[in-house]
């Protein structure tokens, strides 16, 4: 007889996060325990728990997810779940804090739809933010030429030796967008752009968009006027606007929560499941069907 499947959130805000419990529940899990304002030094003891009260056997009925609105903190109780781990003992987690991992997973894919991504020069703008990143990263181990963009060179270049090291071969440029041209000169021969900026901040105007006369998909990830990408719908799914296609916000949202669902799905299949940014795209992949 199975067990019921129990989820552990563990979110660094004062508030444990609404939406991902509701994603949760939707994914069918039979119990959710939330646990709020988490910080590393607690970390142990909530892991433990959910390690010693179920038999080896049973453990893949018991997983964590690592929610919040600071990417960074997320990143830091991922680690140290990890850490908590040894031999069988040990449960399946997935760290997608503020959403990154799997809106990340969502715009590649959906760039991915209608050009080969392995032979595309993508700009990613706002690349130096925890989503921007994760689409760098996961741009690059697709083959794709990045141009990794930001009003700041300096954290540009520093994103792309990070991820360089990740990711062996990786071809990556930084770019400033800091100036009256700098955008539409960061987009110029650009099959793809991905903006990832904060909400309610433009990053590219209409006109910037119209001078990259190469751009084929177009894809604004902020849902908040003034949107990122000047001339883009929200809702856009694919539409077909000046030669190009385009996806707002929504229109990648979709994706993005099947692939939080299936991700969430997955981690109870075994106790050995490590879910980031990389595990997270190709469960998106998959259901996409590539």
């Amino acid at each position: 007889m199975s067990r019921p499947t129990i989820l552990i959130q563990l979110d660094g805000d004062e508030h444990a996060s609404v939406f991902d419990a509701v994603v949760a529940t939707d994914a069918g899990v039979d119990r959710l325990l939330q646990y709020s304002r988490v910080e590393a030094t607690q970390v142990r003891d909530l892991v433990h728990g959910a390690m010693f009260t179920r038999g080896p056997a049973d453990l893949k009925s018991t997983a964590i997810f690592i929610g919040g609105a600071n990417v960074a903190k997320g990143e830091e109780l991922l680690r140290q779940v990890v850490r908590c781990f040894f031999g069988p003992m040990r449960v399946s987690v997935m760290m997608d804090a503020n959403g990154a991992n799997t809106t990340a997973a969502a715009a590649v894919i959906a760039a991915g739809r209608h050009v080969d991504l392995a032979a595309s020069t993508a700009t990613v703008l706002a690349a130096t933010g925890p989503v921007g990143q994760r689409v760098v990263r996961l741009l690059a181990g697709r083959g794709a030429q990045v141009r990794v963009a930001s009003r700041d060179r300096s954290r540009a270049a520093l994103v792309c030796e990070l991820i360089a090291k990740e990711i062996p071969g990786a071809r990556l440029t930084p770019h400033s967008t800091d100036g009256a041209t700098a955008t539409a000169e960061a987009l110029q021969s650009s099959q793809v752009v991905i903006a990832a900026g904060a909400a309610g901040i433009g990053l590219a105007s209409a006109a910037d968009l119209a001078r990259a006369a190469d751009l084929r998909v177009a894809i604004d990830l902020n849902a908040v006027p003034p949107l990122g990408l000047e001339g883009i719908e929200v809702t856009d799914r694919a539409v077909e606007r000046n030669g190009r296609i385009d996806y707002g916000a929504i229109g990648v949202g979709g994706t993005k929560m099947k692939i939080h669902k299936a991700a969430l799905r997955r981690l109870f299949e075994s106790n050995d499941q490590v879910l980031d940014a990389e595990a997270i795209y190709a469960i998106g992949a998959a259901i996409d069907g590539r």
